[in-house]
């Protein structure tokens, strides 16, 4: 049954608004999934200023994952990688002990895009929190596709719906595209404790209650969980083991206050090293004021 509806809250993130679903005041994680943002719709015009992009920033803690519908954004990050993602392509990149990354509208710049897309960030469990930064990007058959009586499924994670992701993740969770012909349904898979469905787009109910776009429903562990769309419908399903409790902060997850207070004073001090292929500018921590090279 669904035990809570969680509407979006709109994020205004400069040249365009972004919406929040996770973390929730009653509904912190989903899982390891601790940060669901929904980017756009939106169409960003061509002489789209630098300021639209996302400046190196750090990270700790988590898995950050970036899925995108329409449009295209530029990733570099720490580890040297430079990659550009696509509709039905997905970049994982682990944080960890701590990587740094910008994500920039190069293609929106140069002759205008759409940008729509979902970000999320997934918890590291306890033994994982420290490990190696990495990045990895999957398409094709690293991410399997299922068709089936006016179900369209693409998993991005995990394991589900009798298929297994190419994703190198640390803990048990399952993360997937879903398009649904008006009236058909599908079934969250059982094998989790936590679960949930997000409406992209179209009009969905479960357990006879709406759902509508832009919201998530939450569902109770174990028990039967049934998604119908009511009109023609994108979701995202996600859902997993818990990994405990985790504290977050600006782009920082831990379930320790000290290692963030750590790696709030090592951004201060410039100790996390930026990007090999984009190491101008940087995003200041939020109480401190714009640093040289930063931009306000």
């Amino acid at each position: 049954m669904i035990e809570l509806l969680i509407d979006q809250r709109r994020r205004n993130i400069g040249s365009f608004e972004v919406g929040r679903v996770l973390p929730f005041a009653n509904r912190r994680m989903v899982g390891p999934f601790i940060f669901f943002d929904h980017l756009g719709p939106v169409h960003l015009p061509k002489g789209l200023a630098r300021e639209a992009d996302v400046r190196p920033h750090p990270h700790i803690g988590l898995s950050t994952v970036t899925y995108l519908f329409a449009g295209e954004i530029m990733h570099r990050d720490s580890t040297g990688v430079e990659q550009a993602i696509r509709p039905g392509e997905m970049n994982w990149m682990i944080a960890g002990r701590g990587i740094t990354h910008s994500e920039r509208f190069e293609r929106a710049r140069r002759e205008g895009a759409p940008m729509h897309a979902i970000q999320t960030w997934v918890a590291l469990p306890n033994g994982d929190e420290e490990t190696a930064p990495a990045f990895a990007h999957h398409e094709g058959d690293d991410l399997p596709v299922h068709r089936d009586d006016g179900v369209w499924l693409r998993l991005l994670a995990g394991e589900a719906f009798g298929l297994r992701a190419a994703v190198k993740t640390h803990s048990p969770l399952f993360y997937a595209h879903v398009a649904l012909d008006r009236g058909a349904s599908i079934a969250l898979p059982r094998g989790y404790a936590e679960r949930a469905a997000y409406v992209v787009s179209g009009a969905a109910e479960a357990d006879g209650r709406a759902i509508a776009a832009t919201q998530m429903a939450v569902f109770g562990g174990g028990a039967e969980a049934v998604v119908r769309a009511t009109t023609p419908s994108v979701l995202m399903l996600l859902g997993g083991s818990p990994v405990g409790e985790r504290f977050i902060e600006w782009n920082f997850v831990s379930s320790s206050k000290e290692r963030i207070a750590q790696a709030k004073a090592d951004w201060r001090a410039g100790r996390m090293k930026l990007p090999d292929l984009d190491n101008a500018e940087f995003i200041p921590l939020p109480s401190d004021p714009p640093s040289a090279g930063a931009m306000s």
